[in-house]
């Protein structure tokens, strides 16, 4: 029998795509994650390296909660994973490994992605509990680094950030990965800065247009 934080990774990795917001203007929180469900782009994680992130949280779970899965990324510790739940956060994305946030995350019955690079980081990731282990850098390690990681070890669920672009996603799958994490590809600064939201739809259409078309 499947575990609710089963479930709750199976309807993550149904999009396929994580948009990672950094945002420096909370303001326009809003508007830059309607443009990015409107292109298709359901998993919305909120940095905590974000302008008032915790406020991000809770106002993008408020207006968005049944449309998108708002989760939280940049977590390095455990005042910061409570405080994002209490948010309104239902995933939980770290760029460490740290044994210690896995259980408090499956403490609240949410799925948490951890951050490795290694291949010893990865494996001791899976036996500690992630979820979904985060390749990253992934643009460091390469599309050729994931073919050779699920060589002894298929059953992986790993998902590259960093390096994945609006037209490579595919490619990221063909080498093994589960889903992708995508960030300044999809937010455009300059765009965002000049209120051009529909942009940002069109990248996200263009990404989830690449994804599908792979898959």
């Amino acid at each position: 029998m499947k575990s609710k934080i089963d479930i709750k990774v199976e309807k993550l990795l149904e999009n396929k795509a994580f948009a990672v917001l950094r945002l420096d203007d909370a303001t326009k929180a809003l508007s830059v994650v309607e443009a990015l469900i409107n292109g298709g782009v359901k998993n919305i994680e909120v940095t905590l390296t974000s302008q008032n992130p915790f406020q991000i949280i809770q106002d993008v779970a408020k207006e968005f909660g049944n449309s998108a899965e708002v989760g939280v990324g940049s977590v390095l510790n455990e005042e910061m994973l409570i405080s994002s739940i209490n948010a309104g956060a239902t995933y939980v994305v770290t760029p460490i490994f740290n044994p210690s946030l896995i259980d408090i995350c499956h403490g609240y019955n949410y799925p948490i992605f951890t951050g490795a690079f290694s291949p010893t980081e990865i494996y001791n990731s899976v036996t500690a509990g992630a979820d979904i282990v985060k390749v990253f850098p992934a643009n460091i390690l390469g599309m050729e680094y994931f073919k050779s990681i699920l060589a002894p070890m298929p059953d992986l669920k790993i998902m590259p950030t960093g390096g994945v672009s609006l037209s490579n996603a595919d490619q990221w799958f063909n080498a093994g990965a589960c889903a992708v994490g995508v960030g300044g590809a999809l937010q455009d600064a300059e765009a965002i800065k000049e209120n051009n939201f529909s942009k940002l739809t069109q990248n996200a259409i263009q990404l989830m247009t690449t994804i599908n078309n792979k898959l």
